[in-house]
């Protein structure tokens, strides 16, 4: 018998509604959630996909071990054993530091990830943690922190009211929204145009959001913080800074800071005329509302730091922070700002042992990593733990990374996948799929341009003799805390939390609202439940000490010297060119490239280039070519493409799937090159530590 499921797609931020339908355990389709009031009918080709994920012949089903002979599948308790064993023996000889953990992107979409992998890493008190964080929204997380007082205090676009939507470094038509859960963006973009709303993008590729922008202006990679230094400039200089409250405080020393920057000292750079800088000032200060919003292009850059400190003082400075159609607060019915056991987060309490780069949130940069692996010492990384994460495509310099795994005394990898990074590991432990167990997205409803919630329960019965995720954690966590001999404290499961979160929160059945929320409550409601649009929360949801918002932090002021310095110099030296990613509405970094239905059609992996630059080096459209960095090349097929800025060049991030050993034969057929083989561990924004995976000097020459 067919039954039907509804769920949200978790592949991605957009958390868009789907139906499921199965029989006999075997999934029949997979359709939009047309009653889902959040994406409202919305879907992509991900959420299609997920059934040949699901599917997937290459997934890893049971532990696996290595030995000498090759992969052999072993128990779990033998597999819990082992690596409590090995990893306790390593910290007892050199100390917590040698044992590393890297979390991968997907561990955000999967909340026992979120709440139990402390079950774990809580007994291993290392340092040397990474993820995904520092080669992606860093910057977003440490402006919050620093400007609001908490690290999940990121401001989102209302992109339902908004009248002037200024988007740089950022196309949601491929991505479906970051670090804005927005799903069906496209329909909500139609919308903000048939109300007279404007679009304008900032980007170096007309990129599919570009395309369909009212205007668009291409810019040197990594001038973003100078152009909106400049367009903070025309605020002060013609007056159109608003009338603000008295919470917002350091203005003076901001138009201090800034007074440099006018238009025309920094058209030049970042390559858009000085008259559409003043323009673009004017209009975004006098719309009826307006938000700037700065993705990737910014925060992976060598000024990422200062570019989101800049985006927020323009949100700010105009008057659109916490005002319908401006930056806005989400205030989600499971509340990780407000929350008692909140951790606003931290900066710099530690520093990385070989380049003393700043720790934050208790993490540090993912561009030490290799370092701390290679350099002899103590705290020297002598194994890794690694949960849903491929840093050998995902973060910079990869090859040299991998040369480093090879070395590893012991490697232990929580992963459904072989792929470029576990196949270095000693033991594999498959968790289950995410139609196999419940969910709920604690990170992306703090994110959404409404007020939303869901629980997500499972679609497929969990396989006899498999593990969720934080059931690894847990079992890990008590075979090592035995090994070590520490005590083990019990926690509730995943879905309590989260019922206790709900209940005690502002929407809760225990706060006495009327939404009387429950994971009850939410188990009667398969399609969601719309808690309405955003709301003035300021400065009463503020995490600072005095419920300020200080503009003139000489953490991002003092930095402004750097951007200015650099002004006179911008334009590449010699015959290099500065290479950009981009985003596929069918992918997501590196781990979807195995599903048939995300990869078919054109290739998409090839080096995209102006006409006029291909010309210049007597390269034709098509060719093969080499393209080669201070840390590594590529061989890669060219493509002319007048939606480049000369200058620019873009190669997508997350293949490279030719590495022997990989079990992943859908996506080894499309290999295609890492983007990462030729990203620089050296180049990063000094301030917040975040890889600059934007903006990399390379050559391109006849393969």
């Amino acid at each position: 018998m067919t039954t039907t499921h509804y769920r949200a797609c978790n592949l991605c931020e957009a958390i868009c509604g789907l139906e499921i339908k199965v029989d006999a355990n075997t999934i029949v389709s997979i359709k939009p959630d047309k009653a889902d009031p959040f994406s409202r009918g919305h879907i992509c080709p991900k959420g299609v996909a997920l059934q040949d994920l699901q599917n997937d012949p290459d997934r890893v089903r049971q532990p696996l071990r290595r030995t000498a002979a090759g992969w052999e599948e072993i128990s779990w308790d033998a597999a819990f054993e082992l690596v409590a064993s090995r990893l306790a023996a390593i910290t007892q000889e050199h100390g917590d530091d040698a044992v590393a953990a890297y979390f991968g992107n997907p561990n955000v979409h999967n909340y026992g990830s979120l709440t139990h992998a402390s079950t774990f890493l809580g007994h291993i008190k290392t340092r040397n943690r990474f993820s995904a964080t520092s080669v992606d929204q860093l910057p977003h997380q440490l402006a919050a922190l620093k400007l609001y007082g908490h690290q999940l205090m990121v401001p989102i676009p209302d992109i339902d009211r908004t009248q002037y939507f200024l988007a740089l470094g950022y196309n949601p038509m491929a991505s479906n929204g970051s670090l804005m859960t927005v799903p069906d963006f496209p329909g909500r973009l139609k919308a903000l145009q048939a109300r007279g709303g404007r679009l304008v993008v900032i980007d170096p590729r007309r990129s599919e959001t570009a395309q369909v922008a009212d205007e668009y202006h291409p810019i040197r990679p990594a001038q973003d913080a100078a152009l909106m230094l400049a367009l903070i400039h025309v605020l002060f200089a013609e007056g159109l800074v608003a009338q603000l409250p008295a919470y917002i405080i350091g203005l003076d020393a901001v138009r201090e800071a800034v007074s440099a920057f006018t238009p025309e000292q920094v058209a030049p750079a970042c390559g858009i005329g000085a008259g559409d800088i003043r323009r673009i000032a004017r209009e975004f200060a006098t719309a009826e509302s307006a938000v700037c919003h700065a993705r990737m292009g910014c925060s992976t850059q060598l000024y990422g730091g200062l570019c989101l400190w800049a985006a927020n003082a323009l949100n700010i400075l105009s008057g659109n922070l916490d005002r319908p159609g401006g930056a806005m607060f989400t205030q989600p019915a499971v509340d990780m700002v407000e929350s008692p056991t909140s951790k606003p987060g931290a900066f710099g309490r530690w520093h990385s042992r070989v380049s003393e780069l700043p720790e934050f949130s208790g993490e540090l940069p993912a561009v030490c990593m290799t370092e701390e692996m290679a350099t002899p010492g103590a705290g020297q990384i002598r194994a890794l733990v690694t949960s849903a994460g491929n840093p050998v495509l995902s973060t910079p310099d990869g090859r040299a990374l991998e040369a480093q795994l090879e070395k590893l005394e012991f490697m232990v990898a929580i992963d459904l996948y072989l792929n470029e990074t576990t196949r270095h590991a000693d033991v594999v432990l498959p968790p289950t799929t995410t139609l196999e167990h419940d969910h709920y997205d604690l990170i992306f409803n703090s994110f959404a341009v409404r007020n939303v919630t869901r629980y997500n329960a499972p679609v497929l019965p969990k396989p006899e003799g498999s593990y969720h995720d934080w059931e690894i954690f847990q079992q890990l966590g008590a075979h090592y805390a035995r090994h070590i001999g520490r005590p083990v404290r019990p926690m509730p499961r995943p879905d309590q939390i989260i019922d206790m979160g709900l209940q005690m929160g502002r929407y809760g059945k225990a706060a006495g609202h009327p939404a009387a929320l429950s994971l009850e409550a939410l188990k009667a409601q398969p399609h969601g439940v719309d808690l309405g649009p955003l709301q003035p929360c300021l400065p009463a949801r503020l995490q600072t000490p005095e419920k300020q918002v200080n503009l003139a932090d000489a953490f991002y002021l003092d930095d402004i010297a750097r951007v200015e310095a650099q002004l006179q110099n911008a334009a590449p030296a010699g015959d290099a060119l500065l290479l950009i990613g981009r985003r596929h509405v069918r992918s997501n970094n590196s781990w979807m490239h195995n599903a048939q239905r995300l990869v078919k059609g054109k290739p998409r992996d090839q080096l995209l280039m102006h006409p006029a630059d291909l010309h210049k080096r007597g390269l034709v459209d098509g060719a093969q070519v080499s393209v080669r960095s201070r840390t590594g090349s590529v061989q890669v097929a060219v493509v002319a493409s007048e939606d480049m800025m000369p200058g620019v060049v873009s190669l997508p991030h997350g293949w490279g799937h030719d590495r022997a050993g990989v079990r992943m034969e859908i996506a080894v057929r499309h290999a295609g090159v890492s983007a990462n083989d030729l990203t620089d561990a050296r180049l990063l924004d000094p301030l917040s530590g975040n890889a600059a995976v934007n903006g990399v000097p390379v050559q391109v020459e006849a393969a």
